[in-house]
């Protein structure tokens, strides 16, 4: 049995506020063999001369770098050319950093797709990733598209597919599928033959007045069962490396599956799937441990901001420790 390589996600400690080098240097010394720079709050973020920067210094720590985000389809077809030009954009600095990944989303949620048919918004994302086909290539990079708060595993995997494996594949993500009422599993068994990366994040979901509740909690501490998803993984997914995402601080969310109304905008989903992620709520419980609720961003008092600092913090390292430990993750070893 290989070991796949484990890294974090640096979205996960955003409130440090950290810049890419403290980021970097901070995976070292978790001795991590990896790095996904996630929505980089860096000055230099858009500086080749920064690139050439982060390369060497990932270089001269050992690990992996990959980022860089070219954002999502567009609402309106005005917004078709700023998209085109900021999958471009990412291309040039996935070069610039030595990363052969981009990421790119259909949405953030199903509430902000294009105005229509879900059909339509897949075949308008085949489009647009065909048509820098040629400047990917060419660069030797591949669009990850992460599996968000959108579309079924299914669907992704459709547009993954039809827009061609040899420069597409899945930013496969544990945390979002229970958005989407997925067990996680089914997503990685669906995802995982085209997955590029792996990024982990826990959920607790469980039955609650008018639906299902979903929450995100610290890795190992939710229902969702990962070391057979681990295990799954192994079977299905090519040499990727696995990467630790928490996003803890958020309140749980109701997800009102037996209200026709809230229904009408999941019409495409299966009853299978839905059944099963039922029987996952029917195995779960609230999250009993302590956690700061985020206040609204950008307005958060300083005590709540340093508590959020040390949680964050808190729960990268122990999502780390139980990767290694229980998952038997990770490429450098401990002691």
């Amino acid at each position: 049995m290989g070991w796949f390589p484990l890294g974090l996600n640096t979205y996960s400690i955003r409130a440090l506020r950290w810049r890419d080098l403290p980021l970097l240097e901070y995976a070292a010394s978790l001795k991590l063999d990896a790095v996904y720079l996630q929505d980089s709050i860096d000055p230099g973020n858009s500086d080749p001369a920064h690139w050439r920067e982060l390369k060497v210094a990932a270089a001269r720590l050992g690990l992996e770098l990959d980022g860089d985000d070219a954002g999502a389809l567009p609402r309106t077809p005005d917004g078709m050319d700023a998209t085109l030009t900021r999958l471009r954009e990412g291309i040039r600095h996935a070069v610039g950093i030595g990363s052969k990944l981009v990421r790119f989303r259909v949405a953030g949620d199903r509430a902000s797709m294009p105005p229509g048919p879900i059909e339509q918004a897949m075949e308008t994302m085949i489009r647009v990733l065909r048509s820098v086909r040629t400047e990917a290539m060419d660069a030797g990079v591949k669009f990850a598209i992460e599996n968000h708060k959108d579309l079924f595993c299914w669907q992704t995997r459709q547009v993954i597919d039809s827009a061609g494996k040899e420069f597409v594949g899945s930013y496969l993500d544990t945390g979002n599928p229970v958005f989407v009422m997925e067990d996680p599993l089914a997503t990685v068994e669906t995802l995982g033959p085209v997955a590029v990366m792996l990024h982990l994040r826990d959920s607790v979901v469980y039955e609650s007045r008018g639906g299902v509740a979903v929450q995100w909690v610290p890795l190992g501490e939710g229902v969702v069962n990962f070391k057979r998803i681990i295990a799954r993984a192994r079977e299905v997914c090519p040499p990727i490396t696995v990467y630790n995402k928490p996003i803890t601080g958020r309140p749980p969310q109701l997800l009102p599956i037996y209200e026709p109304e809230f229904m009408k905008n999941w019409k495409d989903m299966k009853a299978a799937d839905l059944a099963q992620f039922i029987v996952l709520a029917k195995q779960g419980h609230p999250y009993e441990g302590p956690m700061v609720i985020e206040d609204v961003p950008g307005n958060t008092p300083p005590p709540i901001a340093a508590a959020l600092q040390y949680q964050q913090r808190d729960h990268m390292e122990q999502g780390v420790e139980y990767a290694r430990k229980v998952l038997g993750l990770g490429v450098r070893r401990i002691g």
